[in-house]
């Protein structure tokens, strides 16, 4: 199997993200496709500032082309990128994020990886909310505007 032979997509949970079945699950797929890194980021929800977690909102067709786009970029260097995400609430201690990339060469999945999480910090179109006292509270000041997203900027 080529790894390019299927569309890898973005995997969207609702709620915290069961990270051992994800990221085992992308090691057994991946392993055995000659590639000598399989690097994971895993962003766990922080108790801070009062809060009891976060709840998301995505819209899917412009994280899908984002996705797609970086896919597009990986591939130029013989790599895949992974993700996972989730979708409502997310209490502390969980988590809410898993990015992977996978690539023969362990210098090409270090420097994508950073970059990936990085560009998904400041494009993917999430939503971030505060969860207190059981009410969402929208994260403006830790929310960046898409660029290009008129209304939903």
């Amino acid at each position: 199997m080529n790894q390019f032979e299927t569309t890898i997509k973005p995997e969207l949970y609702n709620n915290g993200l069961p990270v051992c079945e994800i990221t085992n699950r992308w090691y057994e797929n991946y392993k055995m496709i000659n590639y000598g890194a399989i690097i994971t980021f895993v962003g766990v929800v922080r108790d801070e500032g009062g809060i009891d977690g976060l709840s998301f909102d995505i819209y899917e067709p412009i994280l899908n082309s984002w996705f797609d786009a970086w896919q597009k970029k990986a591939k130029e260097k013989n790599a895949i990128v992974l993700i996972a995400h989730s979708k409502g609430d997310v209490l502390n201690h969980q988590t809410s994020y898993i990015a992977g990339v996978c690539s023969p060469k362990r210098r090409v999945a270090l420097e994508l990886i950073d970059e990936f999480v990085e560009d998904f910090k400041a494009n993917a179109p999430i939503w971030k909310y505060d969860i207190i006292d059981g009410n969402r509270i929208y994260a403006q000041d830790r929310s960046t505007k898409i660029e290009g997203a008129g209304i939903l900027s």
